[in-house]
């Protein structure tokens, strides 16, 4: 099983300080929150407990009580693109309508896959969803990296 603050020290490994890169569509970002997402939150000194209460209240549990090792993928998935694609790229998962809204008829249809599967498919369409992004050829490098852990992390929390 894998805790909150195992996910977040995974995720720290990935979202770094401060940054404002122009090339970015987060823009200014610390410990991966953008100010984009946090209008009202002085990303600039953005303490990393801060960062880490937003995630646990905003990210961690998005999908309710289902198998750690899927909340881990889909929790770096939303963090990485956002709450609603994270969803949505589960809910095409599952095979139902990929609304972005997390309830009963999409867990339903979670709780009758393989784990293993479910794994391997959201890694799928998280890459597929990421190379279609404008900002690929400056990001792809990290962006597949990231993936290749999860995956690792996968067989691991699995």
């Amino acid at each position: 099983m894998i805790s909150f603050d195992q996910a977040f020290t995974r995720l720290l490994g990935h979202e770094g300080g401060y940054a404002n890169d122009p090339r970015d569509p987060g823009g200014e970002t610390n410990w991966g929150i953008s100010k984009r997402s946090y209008p009202n939150v002085d990303i600039k000194n953005l303490t990393r407990e801060q960062a880490m209460s937003i995630y646990h209240a905003d990210f961690w549990g998005l999908l309710g009580d289902v198998s750690n090792a899927i909340q881990y993928q889909a929790f770096d998935f939303a963090v990485n693109s956002g709450i609603n694609t994270a969803i949505r790229k589960l809910q095409v998962v599952v095979g139902v309508a990929d609304d972005g809204h997390w309830g009963p008829l999409s867990k339903a249809a979670l709780m009758k896959m393989n784990v293993n599967d479910v794994l391997l498919l959201l890694n799928a369409e998280r890459l597929e969803y990421m190379t279609r992004l404008k900002n690929w050829p400056d990001a792809s490098r990290g962006w597949a990296r990231r993936i290749a852990g999860n995956l690792r992390y996968a067989a691991k929390d699995n």
